[in-house]
């Protein structure tokens, strides 16, 4: 399909967890109903660790995604980012902080799709400073050169910096997401469904474009809802069912009947 091999089994990095990076605590999270979907939840992840969360869609993934990166406002609890609480519904806060973030709509979320390749590469540079810039200064050219760096790196295949994201597959939208995202080198990330339509060769190139940036010491909240993928990348797994975390397992196969238990809500604590 891709026109070359592609491994989707690899060897994740070995790389032993630092300091705590994300903390949450007791964090109530209401969803565009009204109703609880997140509920007294709690969790912290190190660098150099991916935390995978599990479990059936609806159960407040989103939500808690949306929460820790300032889109909604909890009900309660608050979000720590290296020992510093951040201020709820502050987005600019968290870019500035080092928080990156992959949506899992990537056309209506994470991109502006009549925009270009470069406007899109950097909407977020009034607050990343990836390139210095002032009110009265907006360097193009040199985002136009960035641009063109960003492209190479991220193998995006497209006719022109100026040509409109929404004329990219889906595939090569997402690469641009995570050049944007990833290339200030954040210190958290924070992945919601980031293979969720995409072909075998992207799907490879954003396990490995995840492994390397844990490798780099960044600390990566995984949230997927397939099993084999929660699998492949986490050092550490935590299922949620209905806004609470009902335990933690080891990334391994061989706990899959543990973690189905804990998706339908039976409370497993933290299995070795």
């Amino acid at each position: 399909m891709v026109g070359r091999d592609v491994l989707l089994d690899f060897d994740k990095p070995k790389t032993e967890p630092g300091r705590t990076v994300l903390q949450v605590e007791n964090l109530t999270v209401k969803n565009d109903k009204n109703l609880e979907a997140v509920r007294s939840l709690s969790l912290s992840i190190k660098s150099g660790e991916i935390l995978g969360i599990a479990g059936v869609a609806g159960n407040g993934q989103r939500e808690l995604a949306e929460a820790i990166y300032g889109l909604r406002n909890p009900v309660q609890g608050k979000v720590v980012l290296n020992d510093k609480t951040l201020r709820h519904t502050d987005v600019a806060q968290r870019i500035k902080g080092g928080v990156a973030f992959i949506p899992q709509d990537r056309r209506a979320l994470a991109t502006c799709p009549s925009l270009s390749i470069t406007e899109n590469m950097f909407m977020k540079n009034a607050h990343t400073n990836y390139i210095p810039q002032s009110p009265f200064n907006v360097n193009i050219s040199a985002m136009q050169k960035a641009t063109e760096e960003l492209i190479s790196s991220y193998s995006i295949s497209t006719p022109s910096t100026k040509t409109a994201a929404k004329f990219l597959s889906g595939g090569n939208l997402q690469k641009l997401v995570l050049a944007r995202e990833l290339s200030t080198k954040p210190c958290l990330i924070i992945a919601e469904h980031p293979t969720r339509g995409l072909d075998v060769g992207a799907m490879e190139f954003v396990y490995r474009t995840l492994l390397a940036h844990k490798e780099r010491g960044a600390a990566v909240l995984l949230l997927a809802g397939e099993l084999y993928e929660i699998f492949r990348l986490s050092d550490r797994v935590a299922v949620m069912y209905e806004g609470e975390i009902m335990g933690y397992t080891p990334p391994d196969p061989k706990f899959t009947e543990e973690i189905g238990f804990m998706m339908a809500g039976s409370k497993q604590g933290e299995i070795a």
